[in-house]
């Protein structure tokens, strides 16, 4: 039987190919996310080694939220002086803008890191390798790492500007270094600066935000470590070198990891969709080989026997298409990490790997796969009388059985869809968990379905294609549902990429106009005023105001308080100017309540704490001095402030540091976006945008993610195409003769392309139509779950979207029909009619 099995394999290699290709894709997309993650995952382990190769311990005590300033100077001087202690480092860090030769921000991939030069007793950092010129040491002076100053054209000597908050400021470039900083090897910059200075700059005089120590000869790190947590306060962390790299490394690999889950679902999703395929082929092989099967059967061979050599043929074909699938993934892999430099970011040096559990899951996931994919084909195979297979009788799915499935199916799919309206009714976690479990169950009880639904809806296009396309309307549209089975095996692939495709595109429809009427309903500017680097200062609020023509500036300067025992984010606003740039959708009470030293509070706040208007609460600010505040007003939860809003006049007298993170400019039409930029001329990082930037500040991340949800999706498009395909050349393979027949009576190779055609057609927008509607409804019931957390929820169905989804269908249905079509079109009549 394995002998059997392995030539029917060789004798059906064409009809096989789809299968193999959707084997194939489906492992790739597996294989690729684990390689890539393996890899991201050694490259972060090496680096973090690299970064931490000269620290056996570090020690740290800063925490701004709990106003621990950091380390000090005779702290550090008594670490430093310790004998097990060969040589300690007071470091501090932050960020900075760094602008090009031309005043322009510097690309530097995600963000621009500073630091201070810590120089030894040999008045060398052992962090920086300087390759020109030396570090900083006096207060005029910065270094900047060596691609860094490539890129942008500085050497020694040259003047760079640099923009902590507010205008940019001049220093000497001292020295161009290298490190193993793991943050510069994935491509960020650093500028250092003289420690002074960079204590000035970004903690406060004498303080540091952590020390480095190198043990002295025969010390551990271990013993190091322990001495050192005895000198400082208990909440300090002090760790080892091999800790840190360690957890550094996991940490660094923790978003890779995210992104690896996020891939293995959509590749799950690929697979489940490639199960359709894979089943539809192996169900029609059998079909058409039922006189071989029950010649076996008539000489001996027993039903496990047949089930067995079909399952072989499977394991085969499985087997085949996961090795291509483990190559193809690997070089996924490494044009998924040479792609992330397009984006401006870097992935750490080091090898592709491909792990013995990388390449033993490919293997079993495309083995497994295939072979349950073909165990119902193999099993129904089995079950066919010898005598009645001899005798060329195709013998269909029995009465009870399809009575049995379309109940099963039926069930179901009722029960699936109560479960989600009863989420979208309860809504939160609960109701999140309920639209998940039910969308499972419904959208399997609509495949079981599929069969049964296809006569009902082809029926209702029949007629348009008799009008419209004649006799071959008419074939194509009796051929769609003359195996039920078949096309709803061929639908349902198209039906499950269509029906994740529509449900995200409900929910980011809704999402965009619910965040697109919440910005023009709340924010009343015309302009907002941005940092791409270290934040906004007042010198940028006093310089707005200045500017002819702006009516009206409020700030938005972010930060925390400690009201009723729980801590919360607050907004600082200034109220005189707040109502003119910013409309808070008010509940109760009244947003003018800011300008008498009241909070307002976002609703969902309000009821989770049981606070109300009137109500006079106890608070601890930032500097933990204690006050009370009351409750002037509760708005509507949104995105565009933080729950709680206060004056500025309220929290800036306990603001370690001012920092604003946006700008709302108000104007009378007179003041543009150059005579703002002009007046912030001197910060490099301001970004100024009109109103339809402020839109798409909100809703570029939705737009974002459901392009990229998109790209991840189409891979389970593509194998629902190569399953039309498959569909459609081995039904023209088993109509040979009636083709035959169609062109001896007088319709030609033009008439039989199109009959293909429409057939194809038909079977795709079938699974379009019915992915489209459950998609809707799942989208729908994701957002009900959602409405509570969303100001200005309303459902919004994307009828365009949805009609250039059925349109997109239709030319997949085209394009899949191209080579089935040309090799109908091509058969000899006369050989076709003396074919069995």
């Amino acid at each position: 039987m394995f002998r059997t099995a392995l030539r029917n394999v060789l004798a059906h290699k064409a009809r096989l190919l789809m299968t193999v290709l959707a084997v194939m894709l489906g492992v790739a997309f597996v294989s690729g996310t684990l390689i890539f993650n393996d890899t991201l995952s050694n490259g972060y382990r090496d680096q973090t080694a690299k970064s931490y190769a000269h620290v056996d311990v570090e020690a740290r005590s800063y925490d701004p939220s709990d106003k621990i300033p950091g380390i000090s100077g005779k702290t550090f001087d008594e670490i430093a002086r310790l004998d097990q202690v060969a040589e300690a480092a007071g470091r501090v860090d932050g960020t900075a803008d760094v602008t090009d030769k031309d005043g322009r921000l510097i690309d530097s991939g995600s963000s621009t890191s500073a630091a201070n030069f810590a120089p030894g007793k040999d008045g060398k950092d052992p962090l920086y390798v300087f390759t020109d010129g030396s570090g900083p040491t006096e207060p005029g002076q910065v270094a900047l790492d060596k691609e860094t100053a490539e890129k942008n054209g500085y050497e020694v000597g040259d003047t760079v500007r640099i923009a902590l908050k507010g205008p940019a400021k001049t220093y000497t470039l001292s020295g161009i270094f290298t490190t193993d900083a793991t943050s510069v090897a994935l491509g960020d910059s650093l500028v250092l600066f003289d420690t002074p200075v960079a204590q000035r700059l970004f903690l406060q005089p004498g303080f540091y935000h952590y020390v480095t120590v190198t043990a002295a000869p025969g010390t551990s790190s271990t013993e190091l470590a322990a001495t050192i947590s005895k000198m400082l306060p208990g909440d300090a962390d002090v760790k080892t070198g091999r800790q840190l790299a360690a957890e550094r490394a996991k940490g660094g690999a923790g978003d890779a990891s995210t992104l690896s889950s996020i891939l293995l679902a959509f590749a799950g999703v690929a697979l489940f969709v490639s199960v359709f395929l894979i089943a539809n082929t192996f169900t029609m092989l059998a079909a058409q080989r039922t006189r071989e099967l029950a010649l076996l059967r008539a000489v001996g061979a027993s039903r496990r026997q047949v089930t067995r050599s079909v399952l072989i043929e499977a394991m085969v074909v499985g087997a085949a298409g996961a090795a291509a699938g483990l190559g193809l993934g690997a070089a996924m892999a490494a044009v998924a990490r040479s792609t992330v430099g397009v984006f401006g970011a870097k992935n750490p040096d080091g090898p592709l790997v491909v792990t013995s559990t990388t390449v033993l899951v490919a293997a079993v996931v495309g083995v497994l796969v295939t072979m349950l994919a073909a165990w119902l084909p193999a099993r129904r195979a089995a079950k066919i009388p010898p005598v009645a297979a001899i005798g060329s009788a195709h013998l269909p799915a029995t009465t009870r059985s399809l009575v049995i499935r379309n109940l099963l199916g039926g069930i179901m799919t009722v029960f699936g869809a109560a479960v989600v309206v009863a989420g979208a009714g309860a809504g939160g976690s609960l109701g999140k968990g309920l639209v998940g479990l039910g969308a499972v169950l419904a959208v399997t009880g609509v495949i079981v379905l599929i069969p049964l639904l296809s006569r009902p809806v082809i029926a209702v296009v029949q007629p348009l294609l008799r009008r419209g396309f004649g006799v071959s309307g008419k074939l194509a549209g009796q051929n769609a549902v003359r195996s039920p089975r078949r096309t709803g095996a061929t639908a349902s692939a198209l039906a499950i990429g269509l029906t994740l495709v529509s449900a995200l595109t409900v929910i980011a429809a809704t999402l965009s106009q619910a965040v697109d009427r919440m910005t023009t309903d709340i924010v009343r500017a015309d302009y907002i005023v941005t940092d791409s680097g270290a934040g906004l200062d007042t010198s940028a609020v006093a310089a707005l105001r200045k500017v002819q023509g702006v009516t009206a500036v409020s700030q938005e300067q972010p930060g925390w308080m400690r009201i009723d025992g729980s801590q919360q984010d607050v907004t600082g606003v200034t109220p005189a100017d707040f109502p003119k740039a910013l409309h808070l959708p008010v509940l109760s009470g009244s947003q003018d309540a800011l300008a008498k030293g009241q909070i307002a509070v976002a609703d969902d706040v309000a009821r989770s704490q049981g606070w109300k208007v009137g109500d006079t609460l106890p608070v601890e600010y930032e500097d933990s001095k204690s006050g009370r505040l009351t409750v002037g007003a509760v708005f509507a939860h949104n995105d565009v402030v933080l729950p709680v809003v206060v004056s500025t006049d309220v929290i800036e007298p306990h603001a370690d540091k001012t920092f604003i993170s946006k700008i709302y400019v108000k104007t009378d039409g007179s003041a543009n976006e150059k005579t703002l930029a002009a007046a912030l001329a001197g910060d490099p990082g301001v970004e100024i945008g009109d109103r339809q930037d402020i839109r798409d500040e909100f809703s570029r991340y939705i737009d974002t993610l459901l392009n990229v949800l998109y790209g991840l999706l189409a891979i389970s498009l593509v194998i629902a195409v190569l399953g039309v395909v498959n569909t459609l050349a081995m039904s023209v393979f088993e109509r040979q003769r009636e083709v035959g027949m169609l062109r001896a009576v007088g319709l030609d190779r033009r008439g039989v392309t199109r009959m293909i055609q429409l057939e194809s057609v038909v079977i795709s927008l079938f699974g379009a139509v019915i992915g489209i509607g459950v998609g809707a409804f799942l989208g729908w019931a994701v957002g009900e779950t959602t409405k509570a957390d969303i100001a200005g929820y309303a459902l919004v169905l994307p009828w365009g979207r949805f009609a250039l989804f059925l349109l997109l269908a239709a030319l997949v249905g085209l394009l899949a029909a191209l080579w089935p079509a040309r090799s109908a079109a091509r058969l000899n009549m006369l050989t076709a009619i003396k074919t069995e």
